[in-house]
C-alpha cells in the first residue's frame, strides 16, 4: 500500500466539511472562514483530497471517497469508496454491515444497504460511473501496509464473494465500497459516515456541495487549507 502517513495529517484536521458562505466582494477579497462540523466524539479528523474525508481516534481509522456522491444529487443510492484499520497495537476487530451508518444532513440514521437491496437496486450504473469518478484514498496509518478487501458487496457475476464482516488488524489496510439507499434522494449538506469499532465511533464527515460552494471551493481551497493548518497546530513546548 502507497499513501501518506498519520504523521504528516495531523496539520490538515476538519477541512471541507462545513457550510461555504461569503457573500458579494467577500468573495472576491478573502476566502470565507470555516465552520468546524461538531462530530460529537473525540476524534481527529483529516482532508486528503476535494472529496476525500478521514477520522480517525485511538482505536480505529476510516477514510472516504465521496466524489461520486457529490455528483448524485436527488439519486436514491449513495457509493462511498471506503477504508478503514485499527490504529497500532489495537487488538483485531471483525467490522460487521451493522457497524456502518450514514447520518443525513435532516438527522436520520440509515444503515447500510443489504446484499439483497444493493442486487436489486440500480447499482450497476453507479460502479461503472465510479471507475472514472474518483479520487484515490490510499491513506493509511504507517502500521497498516497489507492489502484487505471490504466485500459487503458483490454480483453475482463477480469472481469475488460478498460477505458480512472483515476481519481488521493494525497491519492491514482495508478497501472497499458502501452502498446506502436514500429516502428521497440524496440532498446537499453535511453528512456522516458512522464507523462502530469495539469500544469506540469514528464519524467521518464530508458535506454534498451546492453549484455554488463548488465554486467557492474552488476559488478558495488554498486558502481554506491554510486556514485549517493554523487552527490545528500542535501547541509550542515552553
Amino acid at each position: 500500500m502507497k499513501g501518506k502517513t498519520l504523521s504528516s495529517l495531523t496539520l490538515v484536521a476538519l477541512a471541507l466539511s462545513w457550510p461555504l458562505a461569503a457573500s458579494g466582494d467577500d468573495q472576491k477579497k478573502e476566502a470565507p472562514k470555516i465552520k468546524i462540523p461538531d462530530p460529537g466524539v473525540p476524534q481527529v479528523m483529516t482532508i486528503e483530497g476535494r472529496y476525500v474525508r478521514a477520522a480517525y481516534n485511538n482505536e480505529g481509522y476510516a477514510i472516504i471517497g465521496y466524489k461520486l456522491a457529490n455528483l448524485s444529487v436527488g439519486e436514491k443510492w449513495m457509493l462511498l469508496e471506503f477504508g478503514t484499520t485499527v490504529r497500532e497495537g489495537v487488538k483485531d476487530y471483525d467490522l460487521k454491515r451493522e457497524h456502518l451508518t450514514l447520518t443525513t444532513p435532516d438527522g436520520k440514521t440509515i444503515p447500510l444497504a443489504s446484499e439483497d437491496d444493493y442486487m436489486k437496486g440500480e447499482t450497476r450504473g453507479l460502479e461503472n460511473r465510479e471507475k472514472v469518478q474518483r479520487d484515490s484514498i490510499n491513506y493509511f496509518p504507517p502500521s497498516a501496509h497489507r492489502a484487505c478487501r471490504i466485500g459487503f458487496f458483490a454480483h453475482i457475476d463477480q469472481r469475488a464473494m460478498s460477505w458480512d464482516q472483515v476481519e481488521l488488524s493494525d497491519n492491514r489496510a482495508c478497501l472497499g465500497r458502501l452502498f446506502f439507499q436514500i429516502p428521497g434522494g440524496i440532498t446537499y449538506g453535511q453528512h456522516w459516515l458512522n464507523v462502530q469499532f469495539k469500544d469506540s465511533q469514528v464519524r467521518v464527515p464530508f458535506r454534498v456541495f451546492t453549484k455554488e460552494e463548488d465554486k467557492l471551493l474552488d476559488k478558495h481551497y488554498d486558502s481554506i487549507e491554510k486556514q485549517v493548518e493554523e487552527a490545528f497546530k500542535p501547541p509550542k513546548k515552553s
